[in-house]
């Protein structure tokens, strides 16, 4: 990997800009706090680098020769965004439901990514544009990996930690209600530009 900053900076952008991920994880740090929403932030950024990885090692040749997979998981991660779009919508106001409800765990966060088009998006562009053939290709395959894990922890618990201060603000359930409604808005609307990338 001759250009490791390039791909630290690729990083940071791919995971600090808004999409599914990091609206679920704001949504969960205003409901139901840092501590809470910890495993699933883990679940995230491990389940990411670890689709990465595979992707690196031979996933991404499959999608390539099989381009109907992209409509498969087109249809399938759309229909589970929408799902979660109306369980972050029917949250409600009610302060007291989010202390006695669960936030999504480890495993659902890593799974999460599996349905994730813009994740499948950029761990196959990652791998594209940053690693090349020869004999050092898994190790750069790792490294790619590895950068996104490190990276990806403070760019998505930035999201976290930003759910989570508007807490006292929002502790109106009119207000948190307001919020859960414009968080399952954008994460539909999130759906639009990664659709068209994989359409097109």
């Amino acid at each position: 990997m001759e250009n490791l900053t390039a791909i630290i900076l690729f990083a940071i952008s791919s995971t600090l800009t808004p999409g599914p991920n990091n609206i679920i994880i704001m949504t969960s740090g205003m409901n139901y706090g840092i501590t809470r929403s910890l495993p699933l932030l883990a679940g995230i950024c491990v389940g990411f680098s670890s689709m990465l990885l595979l992707v690196g090692l031979g996933l991404g040749r499959i999608f390539h020769l099989n381009p109907e997979l992209y409509l498969i998981i087109k249809i399938i991660g759309v229909s589970y965004l929408l799902h979660l779009a109306w369980l972050i919508a029917r949250s409600g106001g009610d302060t007291t439901l989010s202390d006695s409800s669960e936030p999504l765990s480890f495993i659902k966060g890593a799974l999460f990514q599996l349905v994730n088009a813009k994740a499948w998006i950029v761990s196959i562009g990652a791998v594209a544009a940053f690693t090349s053939g020869g004999a050092t290709f898994y190790n750069q395959t790792i490294i790619l990996a590895s950068t996104f894990f490190a990276v990806s922890f403070p760019c998505v618990g930035a999201w976290l930690f930003f759910g989570s201060s508007l807490r006292k603000a929002l502790k109106n359930p009119v207000r948190r209600q307001l919020f859960n409604y414009t968080m399952a808005c954008l994460l539909v609307i999130s759906l639009i530009p990664t659709n068209t990338v994989i359409t097109h």
